[in-house]
C-alpha cells in the first residue's frame, strides 16, 4: 500500500537518518572505535534495554514530548546495538530485523492488506492472536510468554491469548462490583486474584493499559503524600 506524500517524505528522511545511525553504531564497534561499545554483548546490554524501556514509560506518563523523543532514541539504540553485535557473528543484520517486522505487520493485518473483514478492534486482537499461534506453531497458550512479566501485564496477555482461541472473558462493571461485594471479611488469595483479573479484563476492553494505569495512580498517590494540601 503506497504512502501518502507526507508519509513518503517522512519515510525518506527516516531512511537517511536510520542509515546514518547504523553506520555510527558500526564505527563505534569497529577497531579503533569506542572500547566500551566494543566490549558489549547481548547479555551485558540486557540491563540497559530494561532501563531504557522503563525510562520511555516514564516519558509517556509525563506527557513530555521532548523527553519521549529522546527516550525512544535511546530505545532504538538498543535495537541497533544488538543487531550490530549479531551481524558481527553472522547471526542476522538490522535489515533482517526490519524486514521481519514488516512481514509480521502485513501478515497480522489481513483486514488492511488482505480481504478479511473485522467489526472492530476486538476482532483485530482475536485475529492477531490466532495468526500468531498458527505462524509460531504454538501448542499451548503459555508458549512465548516471558516468565518475568509483571503480573498485570501477564494477565493482560493471557486474556488476549484466550480471546484468540474463542474464549472471551466476559468482564463487566456489574460482575466487578459483585466480586468486590462478595469479599466481605474473607479476603483470600483466590478472591483477590479474581478481582484483579476482572479489573485487567475491564481495562483491556476499554483500551487501557492496566500496568500503566496502576503505575500512574501510584505516582499520584506519592505526589499527594509528599505535597499534602493545606
Amino acid at each position: 500500500m503506497p504512502l501518502g506524500l507526507q508519509g513518503s517524505d517522512a519515510a525518506a528522511r527516516a531512511a537517511v537518518a536510520f542509515e546514518h545511525l547504523v553506520a555510527v553504531m558500526a564505527r563505534l564497534r569497529a577497531p579503533g572505535g569506542c572500547p566500551w561499545d566494543a566490549e558489549q554483548t547481548h547479555q551485558s546490554l540486557a540491563v540497559h534495554l530494561l532501563e531504557e524501556a522503563h525510562e520511555t514509560l516514564d516519558a509517556i506518563d509525563s506527557g513530555n514530548m521532548a523527553d519521549l523523543e529522546e527516550e525512544l532514541g535511546d530505545l532504538l539504540l538498543q535495537v541497533v546495538f544488538h543487531a550490530e553485535i549479531a551481524a558481527e557473528t553472522g547471526g542476522f543484520e538490522i535489515g533482517d530485523v526490519v524486514d521481519g517486522l514488516v512481514r509480521k505487520l502485513v501478515d497480522r493485518h489481513p483486514h488492511v492488506f488482505g480481504e478479511v473483514q473485522v467489526r472492530g478492534s476486538a476482532d483485530v486482537v482475536a485475529n492477531w492472536e490466532t495468526l500468531k499461534k498458527q505462524q509460531k506453531g504454538r501448542t499451548t497458550l503459555t508458549e512465548g510468554l516471558p516468565k518475568g512479566l509483571p503480573a498485570l501485564v501477564y494477565a493482560h496477555k493471557v486474556l488476549r491469548r484466550v480471546s484468540g482461541v474463542g474464549h472471551e472473558f466476559d468482564a463487566s462493571p456489574g460482575r466487578l462490583a459483585g466480586l468486590a461485594g462478595a469479599l466481605g471479611g474473607a479476603v483470600t488469595e483466590e478472591t483477590v486474584g479474581d478481582l484483579l483479573l476482572e479489573v485487567v479484563a475491564l481495562a483491556g476492553a476499554a483500551g487501557i493499559d492496566p500496568e500503566g494505569a496502576l503505575r500512574r495512580r501510584s505516582n499520584r498517590l506519592i505526589a499527594r503524600a509528599e505535597n499534602p494540601e493545606p
